[in-house]
């Protein structure tokens, strides 16, 4: 999502959508959403295979393509416009920015080859009782044992908890918050997966009982690495936003189009036309919003974290009221389980308070641009 894309940004947008066009159509997600794992292991296998989906941040020296946020941004927005259910945000976004984040070759060598050839799920384990990353938030302790470490306590709110084999996980030494590389085994941790509203993100609870990890980066220093995979993360879920509230709008304008009362398609009365009017301006403002943090994000601007607040504050409440107003726009239809408006509605609530809400990151942003010391 480039705030100017190329003619390689566009084949990339057309090769994401005629995947998912494939794999993450609307029956394919309802039966993920009641299956057991979630997501369709054979459809993540063929995006890793045919158009290299898990490898695509990932640098060529580690099995990767070696494109960047931008490109990621695009698959994002797509992902986003189809609801699909695989662990792009846990494991191309979060685990892969956070072990290059910690300039650990060994790490790197280690677990990238396999993310990128899709056969290892990964996700990071940082926020404990806040809905956003607080260092202060973080009660996980980790100890060295032998010639490594263990760590102790309990992460019950972790991304894609349940799918993975590797958890990145933000604990505290003696010497501040650190990084863990912790493998999932039979032997530990312990993962409970956790009942959610929004069944195509999952969610589980991991505890940690003297569970052996390898230490990520330096002891210490796992903070500022941390801080900017945030901010990566909630650029790239803006993105997933847009794409979520485009399909919503695309979806509801096409019933107005087909449903009819008085002998006209409602889509002709004028109220219709101007809240459909409305929806359509925050769409684009919204896109605009995600398109500039995803380039300060890609440059390393210094207002980044600004821009990827504001983002982050305005594509939650832009999907939410467009995910909203189509439901009251389809009328009956929209309410019933058959319909999928109610699935976007969920996806738009669940995103809204992921990673902060737009409140909290409204006071982030009072903070960043010194409003309040």
């Amino acid at each position: 999502m480039a705030l100017i894309p190329t003619e390689e940004h566009d084949a990339l947008r057309d090769v994401m959508h005629a995947f998912l066009g494939k794999h993450s159509t609307e029956a394919a997600v309802r039966a993920e959403l009641d299956s057991e794992l979630g997501y369709d292991e054979s459809a993540w296998r063929t995006a890793a295979e045919q158009i290299g989906l898990p490898a695509l941040a990932i640098p060529e020296e580690f099995g990767g393509a070696g494109y960047g946020f931008d490109e990621l941004a695009i698959v994002m927005e797509e992902t986003g416009r189809s609801l699909y259910t695989g662990p792009v945000l846990s494991t191309i976004v979060l685990a892969t920015s956070a072990l290059l984040g910690a300039q650990d070759r060994a790490a790197c060598e280690r677990y990238l080859p396999a993310i990128a050839a899709g056969e290892l799920i990964a996700t990071v384990a940082v926020n404990e009782n806040a809905t956003h990353w607080d260092p202060a938030d973080i009660t996980v302790t980790a100890r060295p044992s032998g010639n490594g470490w263990v760590l102790d306590g309990i992460k019950p709110f972790v991304l894609d908890g349940a799918r993975a084999g590797l958890l990145v996980v933000a604990a505290r030494t003696s010497a501040g918050v650190s990084l863990f590389c912790v493998e999932v085994t039979a032997e530990g941790p312990l993962i409970e997966a956790r009942e959610v509203l929004d069944l195509s993100r999952r969610f589980a609870a991991v505890t940690f009982d003297a569970t052996p990890g390898t230490l990520l980066g330096e002891d210490g220093g796992g903070w500022p690495v941390l801080a900017d995979v945030f901010d990566r993360a909630i650029v790239a879920l803006a993105c997933e936003q847009v794409g979520g509230a485009a399909a919503v709008l695309d979806a509801t304008v096409d019933y107005l189009k087909v449903r009819h009362q008085f002998g006209r398609p409602i889509g002709s009365f004028q109220a219709l036309k101007h809240r459909c009017a409305d929806m359509l301006v925050e769409l684009e403002s919204a896109r605009s919003a995600a398109a500039y943090a995803a380039t300060a994000v890609a440059t390393s601007a210094a207002d980044t974290s600004t821009a990827a607040s504001i983002a982050k504050t305005y594509c939650s409440k832009a999907f939410y009221h467009v995910a909203a107003e189509s439901i009251q726009m389809h009328g009956g239809i929209g309410f019933t389980w058959e319909h999928p408006a109610h699935l976007y509605f969920k996806r738009a609530k669940s995103s809204e308070v992921l990673f902060g809400s737009p409140s909290w990151h409204r006071e982030r942003l009072a903070h960043l641009i010194g409003l309040v010391s």
